[in-house]
């Protein structure tokens, strides 16, 4: 914090609206049946920020990462997928993600692991979600289930992007 101003004040510094790519990796899910994927656009949206992409990829590392490097290369602030986040042998959104960050946001998968505990009890230590920054861009990668993706976005991303943004462009 800045010697003299609030936390309230220091968040306020941030843009109140910013432009975010949603990725949903799945081998499964179609547009139709993208519950996580459209709940994560609509919080966004409710929260005045701009959902400038959208795509749903199989759960392929290179599929992930070239979409994340086109959205923040295209303008994106922040990137936001959901799936593959698991243990499965199909899971790599982490791996993906993973190998992109030059920061990694350690407190952010902490904290959504301890909420994520208070649901579901200790079944939360599957969840490898994760968070970093990615070419001045901020990175999130949430579970695929849709209660998951709805606890991350509201006690967590939706609170805080605008200052995380702001904190990655300095």
């Amino acid at each position: 914090m800045i010697a003299g101003v609030s936390q309230q004040e220091h968040k306020a510094a941030g843009p109140a609206a910013v432009q975010v790519a949603v990725l949903t990796v799945s081998d499964t899910r179609t547009e139709a049946t993208d519950t996580s994927g459209r709940a994560i656009r609509t919080l966004l949206e409710h929260a005045g920020h701009v959902v400038q992409r959208t795509a749903i990829v199989k759960d392929e590392p290179s599929a992930v990462t070239t979409f994340v490097t086109s959205a923040l290369a295209d303008g994106a602030q922040v990137v936001i997928t959901t799936g593959g986040t698991g243990i499965t042998s199909r899971d790599s959104t982490f791996e993906a993600i993973d190998a992109l960050l030059e920061k990694r946001l350690d407190g952010f998968g902490e904290l959504f692991r301890m909420l994520s505990y208070d649901d579901i009890g200790p079944a939360a230590m599957l969840s490898r979600a994760c968070a970093g920054l990615v070419r001045g861009g901020v990175v999130i990668a949430l579970p695929g289930s849709e209660s998951a993706v709805r606890l991350a976005m509201t006690k967590l991303v939706v609170p805080e992007i605008g200052h995380l943004v702001q904190q990655a462009r300095k």
